[in-house]
């Protein structure tokens, strides 16, 4: 079962942005990627809202995040975002296979 968390920083004067193209720019972002049980980890940018910035973190397991948390990359992120004084709202969700009748409604 992967966890996907979503997390929704928040700044002011485009920080929050900044803050994502600043975990690219300096790899980072690269790094946790290939990091072992990371299963996808990308932000995206809501049309409405220029001050907050979406990461969608996927994870194979609970041990694949807990392992990310001790990481000497956890230090990396924490300094970013207090470098772009930005605020968090997590939410978290577990995978599920999709059941059959659903599948009829997905177009691949």
């Amino acid at each position: 079962m992967s966890i996907t968390v979503n997390i929704y920083y928040t700044g002011e004067k485009g920080n929050a942005r900044k803050f994502a193209d600043e975990m690219e720019k300096t790899g980072v972002a690269g790094r946790i990627r290939n990091e072992e049980g990371n299963l996808r980890y990308e932000y995206f940018y809501p049309k409405n809202d220029e001050e907050t910035v979406l990461l969608i973190d996927s994870w194979e397991d609970q041990e694949a995040i807990d392992r990310h948390h001790e990481s000497p990359m956890m230090q990396e992120i924490m300094k970013l975002r207090e470098k772009y004084d930005l605020h968090m709202r997590v939410e978290r969700y577990t995978s599920l296979d999709m059941p059959e009748g659903d599948s009829r409604f997905v177009r691949e």
